[in-house]
């Protein structure tokens, strides 16, 4: 099982497949690497390399007791790119991953070619004065609780219900889909996963207001985790060179519910 090391001791875990032109995944909360199978396999069969790893405390990479917040993610993440010598890459975030990206190329875009927001949290997300579309703080509570809790039954319902709009009329739930979000959810740590909240309670605007590159920033305005008037619009506004593309309808993980429609997109602006 392919893993590096960070410089704190963690075993990161991670998927390298192809060469090519490198794009580079980072997963959203709770999940893994393998949230991104369908797009890993598309790049792959068209001459890209693809790369995509489990967060600490997420999946195969290993739990650890400190160290899940979005700096050591960051510090992983550019320790990862450094022992593969990935350069001129496309970097893809999801949800807390779309943070992730936001600031790694904030950080280091002498190696980053794109990027592309999908569903995240940037700039922020908590319910403000500035930020009235966010969430309120007793949303993240509960996420918190829930982790508590019995993290089994909250995950299944996170899945069967907001995260894939599963829960909006005339929704056709797919039993295949919430296994497979929960399964990678139990897969690691409730630790990690607790903490990860504290992350979605950041603001996120100068990491935004220092990228150059070409940014895609995608989101569904249907999306019942974060929500498309508290982000999106004020992180397009703040990027250097930054596009949107809105999906009238879409939930948060419409990365997996309407693949079919994302990946082409994801592969248009790739390519340009």
């Amino acid at each position: 099982m392919p893993t590096i090391t960070t410089s704190d001791g963690i075993e990161i875990f991670y998927k390298d497949w192809g060469s090519g032109q490198p794009i580079v995944f980072s997963h959203g909360w709770p999940l893994t690497a393998d949230d991104w199978d369908a797009q890993m396999m598309f790049f792959l069969h068209r001459g890209y390399r693809v790369i995509a790893h489990d967060r600490r405390g997420h999946g195969r990479s290993e739990q650890s007791g400190g160290g899940n917040d979005m700096e050591h993610w960051v510090a992983d993440l550019a320790a990862l790119t450094e022992q593969l010598d990935v350069r001129e890459a496309v970097h893809i975030g999801h949800s807390t991953g779309g943070a992730e990206v936001a600031c790694y190329v904030a950080r280091h875009q002498e190696r980053v070619a794109k990027a592309v927001l999908v569903s995240s949290p940037t700039p922020n997300m908590l319910q403000t004065e500035d930020n009235p579309g966010g969430q309120p703080q007793e949303w993240f509570d509960a996420v918190q609780a829930g982790v508590l809790g019995n993290r089994s039954e909250f995950f299944r319902g996170v899945a069967e219900g907001p995260f894939y709009g599963f829960n909006r009329s005339g929704a056709k739930p797919s039993e295949a889909i919430i296994a497979n979000w929960w399964r990678q959810g139990l897969s690691g740590g409730a630790h990690a996963h607790y903490e990860t909240v504290f992350s979605w309670l950041q603001d996120y605007t100068e990491d935004l207001r220092t990228i150059t590159v070409p940014v895609l920033v995608m989101h569904g305005d249907d999306d019942q985790i974060v929500p498309f008037t508290s982000s999106v619009p004020r992180a397009v506004d703040l990027l250097q060179n930054g596009s949107l593309k809105t999906y009238a309808g879409y939930p948060h993980g419409m990365l997996t519910t309407h693949a079919d429609v994302l990946i082409p997109d994801l592969h248009a602006f790739i390519a340009s």
